[in-house]
């Protein structure tokens, strides 16, 4: 099996300048850090200071740390935030041993965290980042002080035969850019898509750019979320098109009962970007429920 890579150095060089014209938009992190692992080196970047459990976070497919800026400064008010980069995607992480399985997939991300030097954090997935999220706690459940899940692809709800096809329209020659400017309004929810956009910039960059070469995710058995005990939030998207939403949220709360789940009818998969304030304020919410409990013994 391959591994993920750019087309060309002169896609790379063109995806670099359009990455970091949008990473200049987030905070400064505090460090930036190459963590090496047996399938490649993982970007990790440190925002925000002081003694909370650390939150984690894992971006959508091609979304980089950048994805994160509607809420980057909020999570980082709160404590430390450490924002990965994902091996086998575009983005400064580098993939150098192929990526053949859910087990892969936990281990590169065990072997960050254990650099990180955090024996549990907040880990936090949206998208194709939430099934990573979801995946790890459910092979590592002692490394995830708590679960949070924005709209996860093939986490509660398989993807729809739409969306499989749509995707398909982005990889064939002569049409590729148009439909993948359709697909990006498409899966965002929204008619149009500013040009000067730092996260779908991004996004159609390293789809334009970088060929990814990893497994498709697969959904969790009944018996795997059975393992997983830690506190559970999941936002899941009415509107989204990677999934259905209503069927997501129904199977979330059947696979974990003592889950918050949160079904958001006017939502599409860009809820976290739509509705940054609310989602803002919800998660930050879970996780101060989470510590006071933990204080109060």
């Amino acid at each position: 099996m391959a591994v993920g890579q750019f087309v060309s150095q002169a896609a790379r060089a063109d995806y670099d300048t359009i990455y970091d014209r949008g990473f200049a938009v987030l905070p400064e992190p505090s460090e930036r850090r190459d963590v090496p692992t047996a399938f490649g080196t993982a970007r990790v970047y440190r925002f925000g200071e002081g003694q909370a459990t650390p939150m984690v976070l894992l971006p959508g497919r091609a979304g980089t740390a950048v994805m994160w800026e509607p809420n980057l400064a909020a999570f980082a008010a709160r404590g430390p935030v450490y924002a990965v980069d994902l091996i086998g995607e575009p983005g400064r992480s580098e993939q150098t041993a192929p990526i053949t399985n859910a087990a892969d997939q936990a281990a590169w991300l065990t072997t960050v965290l254990d650099e990180l030097g955090h024996p549990g954090v907040h880990l936090a997935g949206y998208s194709f980042g939430g099934w990573l999220a979801a995946n790890l706690a459910i092979r590592a459940p002692e490394r995830v002080a708590s679960l949070t899940l924005i709209d996860p692809v093939q986490t509660f709800a398989r993807f729809p035969m739409q969306l499989l096809l749509r995707t398909a329209l982005t990889l064939v020659p002569g049409i590729r850019e148009r439909a993948r400017a359709s697909f990006l309004r498409w899966i965002g929810g929204t008619d149009t898509v500013a040009a000067d956009d730092p996260v779908a910039s991004v996004i159609n960059a390293g789809m334009r750019s970088y060929r990814i070469a990893l497994p498709t995710p697969t959904l969790f058995t009944a018996a795997q979320w059975g393992g997983v005990t830690m506190p559970v939030l999941a936002l899941i998207a009415g509107r989204s098109v990677i999934h259905d939403g209503a069927k997501a949220a129904e199977r979330a709360r059947v696979a974990l009962p003592r889950a918050r789940v949160e079904l958001w009818p006017s939502a599409s998969h860009s809820i976290a970007g739509e509705y940054p304030d609310a989602v803002n304020d919800t998660v930050l919410g879970f996780l101060g429920e989470i510590e006071r409990e933990e204080a109060a013994g």
